[in-house]
C-alpha cells in the first residue's frame, strides 16, 4: 500500500518535514521498533549484570572485552557496504515501479484505429483490449503475493472476466513448463491481423502501430518477471545484513559505560543511557529496513506497490476508452480566444502570484528602465542625498535613444551633452532617497559630470498605495529586498528604493 505525502510537502517551509515525523504507516518506527527494543533490553541487561553482578575481576575482563570490542567494530565498512547496497535496491525498486505495464497508449491506438460501431466492431475492440488486461493479470499473478492471493487460480481469473471458459481451455491445453504469460499477445496479433484482413483496421501502419505497442507491453512484463527472477546477489545481502548485525553485537559490550575511577580513556562519564548508540542503531538498521521493504516491491508491506488497483484501473478504462468513447465526439465550436491572437487565460486570485512575463533572457532588459523614467540634473557636484536641497534644478529629459538634459537650461558653461543610453549604463554607481533614485554618470571629463535623477512615480506606483502585485512587470528582472528592487545595469546594480513619501 503506497504511502503518499506530496501534497504535505508541496511548499518548503520552516521545519517542513516535522509533519511527516509523527506519521506511523510507512514509517521507519513501524519497521524497526522490534529490533529496536530488543537492542534496548540487550544493552541494558548487559549493564546491569555488569554493575550490580560481576564481581570485582570480572568487571576487569568484562571492562578490557569492552575496549577491544569499540577499537575493532569501527574498522567494520558498515556505511560504505551499506549505502551502495541501498542505492542498488532503490534503482531496482524504480525501475520496477517504470516498467508496470499501463493499457493507455495500447487503448487510444484501438479505439482510433479499429474501426465499426456495429457490434462486431464492439466486440472486436474489447476483446483486443481483453487480451492486454489479461496478460498484465498473469505477469502479476507470478511476481506479486497480493494478486496472487487475489487470483489463486485460473479458475479465479475467468470469474473475474479476464478470461472466457473456452479461452481456458486453449491456455491449458498449450502445454508449455513455461509461464505463459505470453500467450494473451499471441492471441491479440492475430486478431488484430485478422481486423486488418476484414478491413476494420484500414492501414497496415495501423496494423503495425498496434504490433508495436502490444510488444512493449510484452517487454514491461518481461522485465517485470526478469527482476523477480533475478535478484539482488544472495552473497550481497548477506554480508549487508552480517555487516550491520555484528557491527550492533559488538557495539552492545563496547559501547557500555565503564566505571570512570579506572581512568578509561573516553570513559569519564557514566551516563546509562548511550543516546548516540541509539541513534547510531535506529540509523542503520534503519537504513537496512529500508532496503529489506523495497527489495520486493510487490509484496504487502506499506509502500509496496498497489498492484490490484492497477489491474481494477486498467480495465476500467481501458473498456470505456474502446467501447463507449469510441467515436463518441462532443460537437466543435469556437473556442473562447477565436478572434485574439493573444490568448491570456485568466487567474484567480489565489493563483495571481504564478503571472508572470516571459524570460527573453538574462540581458534583454538592460538600460531599459532607465530610458523610460531617466531626468537630468544640471548640477556638477552630488546632490546631499539624506536632505536634498530644494534649490536643485531638474530639467526632464526627453527619452528616445538618448538620455540628454533639456538644452534649453545648461547651466553656466557647461553645454548640454547627449549621453547614449547605452553608454550610461557601463558608468553607473548608485544612491537612492526616498522614491528618487540619483545615478552618477562620471564621464571621461569633468565637464560629463551628472548626476542623473531618476523618478520612479513614472516608473512604479508607490508600495503603499498598491498591492504588491502592481510591481510585478517591473520587478521580473529585479531582485527585490524589503526596502529596494535591485536593477542591473553594466557590471553593477541600482537599487530602487520601494518605500513612499509618507516613510
Amino acid at each position: 500500500m503506497t504511502v503518499t505525502y506530496s501534497s504535505k510537502v508541496a511548499n518548503a517551509s520552516f521545519f517542513g518535514f516535522h509533519r511527516l515525523l509523527l506519521r506511523w504507516k510507512g514509517s521507519i518506527y513501524k519497521l524497526l521498533y522490534r529490533e529496536f527494543a530488543l537492542f534496548v533490553l540487550l544493552y541494558t541487561f548487559l549493564s546491569v549484570v555488569y554493575r550490580f553482578f560481576f564481581s570485582e575481576h570480572q568487571k576487569r575482563l568484562f571492562e578490557k572485552l569492552s575496549l577491544y570490542c569499540e577499537t575493532y567494530a569501527e574498522q567494520i565498512p558498515v556505511t560504505f557496504v551499506l549505502g551502495f547496497y541501498v542505492t542498488l535496491v532503490v534503482n531496482r525498486w524504480w525501475n520496477q515501479f517504470v516498467n508496470l505495464p499501463w493499457p493507455d497508449r495500447l487503448m487510444i491506438h484501438i479505439s482510433s484505429c479499429v474501426k465499426g460501431k456495429d457490434e462486431y466492431g464492439r466486440l472486436l475492440r474489447r476483446t483486443l483490449m481483453r487480451y492486454v488486461n489479461l496478460t498484465s493479470v498473469l505477469i502479476f499473478r507470478s511476481v506479486s503475493r497480493a494478486v496472487c492471493k487475489r487470483f489463486p487460480t485460473i479458475e479465479h481469473v475467468v470469474e473475474a472476466g479476464f478470461m472466457t471458459p473456452e479461452e481456458r481451455k486453449m491456455y491449458e491445453n498449450i502445454r508449455s513448463p513455461h509461464l505463459k504469460y505470453w500467450i494473451p499477445v499471441v492471441w491479440f496479433c492475430n486478431l488484430a491481423s485478422k481486423a486488418r484482413e476484414e478491413g476494420r483496421i484500414q492501414d497496415s501502419i495501423d496494423l503495425q502501430n498496434l504490433l508495436n505497442e502490444i510488444n512493449g507491453l510484452r517487454a514491461w512484463c518481461s522485465t517485470l518477471f526478469g527482476y523477480d527472477w533475478v535478484g539482488v546477489p544472495l552473497v550481497y545481502t548477506q554480508v549487508v545484513t552480517l555487516a550491520v548485525y555484528t557491527f550492533f553485537l559488538a557495539s552492545l559490550i563496547g559501547r557500555q559505560f565503564l566505571d570512570p575511577t579506572q581512568g578509561y580513556q573516553g570513559h569519564d562519564l557514566d551516563l546509562y543511557i548511550p543516546v548516540f548508540t541509539l541513534l547510531q542503531f535506529f540509523f542503520y538498521a534503519g537504513w537496512l529496513k529500508v532496503a529489506e521493504q523495497l527489495i520486493n516491491p510487490f509484496g504487502e508491506d506499506d509502500d509496496d506497490f498497489e498492484v490490484n488497483w492497477v489491474i481494477d484501473r486498467s480495465l476500467q478504462v481501458s473498456l470505456l476508452a474502446v467501447d463507449e468513447m469510441h467515436m463518441n465526439l462532443p460537437t466543435m465550436t469556437k473556442d473562447m480566444y477565436w478572434n485574439d491572437s493573444d490568448a491570456r487565460p485568466p487567474y484567480t486570485l489565489a493563483a495571481a502570484d504564478s503571472c508572470i512575463p516571459s524570460f527573453l533572457g538574462s540581458t534583454t532588459d538592460m538600460g531599459s528602465v532607465l530610458g523610460r523614467v531617466c531626468r537630468l540634473l544640471s548640477v556638477q557636484d552630488p546632490p546631499d542625498l539624506r536632505h536634498p536641497k530644494p534649490s536643485f534644478k531638474r530639467h526632464s529629459c526627453a527619452i528616445s535613444g538618448n538620455v540628454s538634459p533639456d538644452p534649453r537650461n545648461s547651466i553656466g558653461p557647461h553645454r548640454s551633452v547627449s549621453v547614449q543610453a547605452q553608454r550610461l549604463t557601463t558608468f553607473i554607481t548608485h544612491v537612492s532617497h526616498r522614491d528618487d533614485l540619483y545615478v552618477f554618470h562620471p564621464g571621461s571629463n569633468q565637464v560629463q559630470r551628472r548626476w542623473f535623477h531618476l523618478s520612479l512615480s513614472s516608473a512604479i506606483p508607490p508600495l503603499k498605495a498598491r498591492p504588491p502585485i502592481l510591481y510585478r512587470s517591473f520587478m521580473s528582472v529585479c531582485p527585490v529586498t524589503s526596502t529596494a528592487v535591485s536593477v542591473p545595469v553594466g557590471t553593477g546594480w541600482i537599487f530602487l528604493p520601494l518605500w513612499s513619501e509618507s516613510n
